[in-house]
């Protein structure tokens, strides 16, 4: 063993003990290590940078981007609802349903993305079903984990061990390549949690208290006394309101109705719009009112301005959560607000917002609460835009959001393009599966694509990126390098050969799969990958085997990071809201974990032969 060998080998204990200790970030440890290799001369500079070229890093991060459109666009939070009404109060149904939606929205976007969006969906029907949250959190985990199997493109460890082959000179996997062992995997893990589920009890069984205590419309709605208020009233040909201002209109002053938003026609499909003092109706509008009116002074306003009455669902716009929100909100007891009225405030002018409620020493006021003034202590209940709340509370120096329910996680500021970001999923899936184009390039054009309709903005598209994480794939790669151009690789091989060579390639792939979920317990599942992918390549070709069912066996294990809440960080969202501790994912990932080997060794070669 030759003197830089051994530096090379000291810098990855050195890089693992960081990682497993926690006390450094993991990316700032792989730029670290990019250092250390420079200036001991182990890698030239653009040897060491050389990860910053991999088209794969551009392809993980466009995918953070693709998942980001369809977080935007409601999407994946309307698969949740959906899940929730199909599931109803069956735990086993909703356990089955939950795994297989994961791991199917997982194949396509990041399973950590994914998972976050799903945990408020578990503890809702957590509390609706009356058991603890734990039940469901690991299932919802191990299918976040499981999703890295389905599609070439599910997880990084996969792209990085397909660059590996292609940098080796072999052809890549094919986009569906890991589906069929993702598919048997998925269905082992569903009967497994099945019959597991019970023994997952967490330290606290009782459901989220901050879930629990969390507003939500309907508390809202009570507390304000806006039960029966809502109105959805749809624009009649001939109507006056045509081509008028909202502020000529005089619809408060003159009927009480306080328009809160509009439905608009645009390109064959309905959008909500926000209104202002300058919005213009059109023709086919349907308007969204609170208005406090009898029958008959329903009856006039809808015969003067020519409205027709439209079913509303939910009670008072309850069913529109995604594009409407709604917030209490309080003035700041030194705001030179204090006294005036709401109209006087000319609230709605300055911040898009509709005031309809208040409450004084915790009683709901009555009557046109626009046209009192407000006293210190008084709070309000804002109804609008999404953006335009969170903007309120960030913007404004005379208001403090005090609190915005649980429906605010499912709003989406681009729910109206959810078609056009299906559309350019799709799209992209078909480009990487006819592989006509090669995978990076395919999800930058559906990036664009995302940017052109709206899906996305800039900043939204660089904040869903996770940098930490393309920073530890780039600093990590040269790993590899350094361990083959210093004989680390051989050595490893050598080790490998030796103690299982003997015994054909199947025993070695359970080596494989062994030292994969070994090194997973300290440091992620992605730099595992990049480790180990030349050693499997390198024990293929000194056995004189194909390379492929050594490659695909590291990709798999990679992502079968079950074992510790560290592996990963799907474990890691998933440990506070479960109430688990490190011994209960020890204690159900560690036999799964051993069900998925065994299901990689027999699939693999058959699916790629030796």
């Amino acid at each position: 063993m030759n003197l830089e060998l051994i530096w090379v080998l000291s810098l990855l204990g050195i890089a693992i003990v960081l990682f497993a200790t926690g006390k450094m970030r993991m990316d700032a440890v792989a730029l670290l290590m990019i250092i250390a290799f420079v200036l001991s001369g182990t890698l030239t500079i653009s040897e060491a940078f050389s990860g910053f070229s991999d088209p794969n890093v551009i392809l993980i991060a466009a995918l953070f981007i693709i998942g980001d459109g369809l977080v935007r666009t409601g999407v994946a939070t309307n698969v949740g609802v959906w899940l929730v009404s199909v599931a109803g109060s069956s735990e086993i149904k909703m356990l089955v349903l939950l795994m297989a939606t994961v791991a199917g929205l997982g194949a396509f976007m990041s399973s950590t993305g994914v998972v976050a969006i799903f945990i408020p969906v578990v503890l809702s029907v957590a509390l609706r079903m009356k058991i603890s949250p734990s039940r469901l959190m690991m299932p919802l985990s191990f299918a976040g984990l499981i999703s890295g199997m389905m599609t070439l493109v599910a997880t990084p460890p996969n792209l990085v061990v397909n660059s590996e082959l292609v940098r080796d000179g072999f052809d890549g996997f094919q986009f569906f390549s890991v589906t069929p062992i993702g598919i048997v995997v998925l269905i082992l893990g569903i009967i497994y949690m099945l019959f597991v589920r019970f023994a997952l009890k967490g330290e606290d069984t009782r459901v989220d208290k901050e879930g629990g205590q969390r507003s939500t419309f309907r508390s809202l709605i009570k507390a304000y006394r806006l039960n029966g208020r809502a109105r959805r009233l749809a624009l009649r040909p001939g109507s006056p309101m045509i081509g008028a201002r909202l502020d000529d209109l005089k619809l408060r002053e003159r009927y009480g109705a306080n328009v809160i938003g509009v439905e608009r026609w645009r390109r064959f499909r309905r959008v909500m719009v926000n209104v202002a003092g300058e919005t213009t109706f059109c023709e086919r509008d349907v308007l969204l009112i609170d208005i406090s009116a009898s029958e008959d002074e329903l009856r006039q306003f809808c015969s003067e301005q020519m409205l027709e009455p439209k079913i509303l669902r939910g009670e008072y716009f309850s069913d529109q959560a995604m594009d409407v929100g709604m917030a209490e909100v309080l003035v700041v007891p030194e705001s030179e607000l204090i006294n005036q009225t709401i109209r006087q405030m000319a609230f709605r002018s300055r911040y898009g917002l509709n005031v309809v409620g208040l409450r004084r020493a915790g009683k709901a006021m009555e009557g046109a609460v626009v046209d009192i003034p407000i006293q210190p202590g008084d709070i309000v209940l804002v109804v609008g835009d999404w953006q335009l709340i969170k903007q309120l509370s960030q913007q404004s120096r005379d208001f403090l959001l005090l609190n915005v329910p649980i429906e605010a996680i499912d709003a989406s500021p681009a729910h109206s393009q959810a078609p056009h970001a299906l559309f350019c999923l799709v799209l992209m899936v078909v480009l990487m599966v006819m592989d006509d184009v090669p995978n990076a390039v395919a999800a930058i054009i559906a990036c664009l694509l995302m940017g052109k309709f709206r899906c996305i903005d800039m900043e939204s598209a660089y904040k869903a990126i996770h940098w930490p994480s393309i920073i530890l794939i780039v600093g990590m790669m040269p790993f590899a390098l350094a361990l083959q151009k210093t004989g680390g690789v051989d050595l490893i091989v050598h080790g490998l050969m030796s103690f299982g060579g003997d015994y054909g390639p199947h025993i070695m792939l359970v080596c494989l799969f062994v030292m994969c979920a070994t090194i997973g317990l300290f440091i992620s599942n992605t730099a595992t990958a990049v480790l180990m992918a030349p050693i499997a390549l390198a024990a293929a070709k000194t056995m004189g085997v194909s390379p492929y069912p050594f490659a695909m066996i590291v990709a798999m294990a990679a992502s079968a990071a079950f074992m510790t809440p560290v592996s990963s960080p799907v474990n890691t969202l998933v440990l506070g809201p479960g109430h688990y501790t490190f011994s209960d994912f020890a204690k159900v990932g560690v036999p799964f974990t051993f069900i998925v080997m065994m299901v990689c060794v027999i699939m693999v070669p058959m699916l790629f032969p030796f």
